[in-house]
């Protein structure tokens, strides 16, 4: 099986990517590394974030036995499609469709998860040769949208972005979503007191949760 496909597959299985935004490199890759203890098969150190590269660079050394699937985050062109992918990056994730982006992302076969809202974005999304849609910002949407996506276009691998909590990931799971994009819920665990170990363990709450509701699915 090919490394794509693996990756595609832990990411699936886990069924959570958390997505990581921070002003502070040090707390970034903190963040990361207590997602990654917690149990969290994947994550996403967005662009936006000082350093970003070598955050990506450094966690892909440390888990290069393929524990985990790092990715990059925001990422709007081709260009920086390019360096994530260089710096280590197997999982890009984008918050619209760039074909040019995509392209790339075969082209080293990166896994895509690119952001889109409505049918016809979704449809171009999957003809652009995407591996998953990022449904963004799922928290405005909601639950029952992904039904209606659902119902039309089933062939789409659905990540939802905003909204889901472990006390109600069980719902957008049994929608059909493949994974969840989680933020805040976890990656600001640690604000109140600087504990690391608080975002580890919202982390092995959500992807315990997401478990649980795949098992109360069958």
């Amino acid at each position: 099986m090919s490394k794509k496909f693996e990756n595609l597959r832990k990411i699936i299985d886990g069924g959570i990517v958390v997505i990581i935004r921070s002003d502070n490199t040090e707390e970034a890759q903190k963040i990361a590394e207590a997602c990654i203890k917690g149990g969290v098969g994947a994550v996403e150190v967005t662009m936006s974030v000082p350093g970003a590269l070598k955050i990506i660079e450094s966690l892909s050394q440390t888990y290069k036995n393929g524990e985990v699937v790092i990715g990059a985050g925001t990422i709007l062109d081709a260009e920086t499609a390019r360096a994530a992918i260089l710096a280590g990056a197997e999982l890009l994730v984008s918050p619209h469709l760039n074909v040019d982006m995509v392209k790339v992302s075969n082209r080293y076969q990166a896994i895509s998860i690119v952001g889109a809202m409505t049918p016809k974005e979704v449809i171009e999304t999957l003809e652009a040769g995407a591996d998953m849609v990022k449904l963004f910002p799922a928290d405005f949407l909601g639950v029952q949208y992904v039904k209606t996506i659902k119902a039309p276009i089933p062939q789409a691998s659905i990540v939802p972005t905003g909204g889901a909590t472990p006390q109600n990931v069980h719902e957008w799971i049994h929608a059909g979503c493949d994974a969840i994009g989680v933020g805040s819920y976890v990656t600001k665990a640690h604000k109140k007191d600087g504990d690391y170990n608080k975002v580890t363990l919202a982390a092995r709450e959500f992807v315990e949760a997401i478990q649980k509701a795949r098992q109360q699915g069958k």
